[in-house]
């Protein structure tokens, strides 16, 4: 085998980790949206701030989708350079 190649099980662990770092990220941002929506409606908020708490749902969602992505990410490939 090759120094520079990727086994196929390398591979297919990747796919895995990228996967997983997707959907774990998705369901992050989601739920984080869905708490500042139940809050806007639970509070029964005015047009104007509903919509930036909306948007600010959406944002902090975004930002923490994002972050649990690159974590598990960085995460694995310390890991794969570890050996493990």
């Amino acid at each position: 085998m090759d120094m520079g190649r990727e086994s196929r099980w390398e591979k297919d662990a990747m796919t895995v980790e990228i996967v997983f770092a997707l959907v774990t990220a998705a369901v992050l941002a989601g739920l984080i949206f869905v708490v500042a929506w139940t809050l806007a409606l639970t509070l029964d908020l005015s047009g104007s701030v509903e919509r930036r708490v909306l948007a600010g749902g959406a944002l902090l969602g975004a930002v923490a989708g994002v972050w649990r992505l690159v974590r598990v990410l960085l995460r694995f490939d310390k890991q794969r350079r570890m050996g493990r």
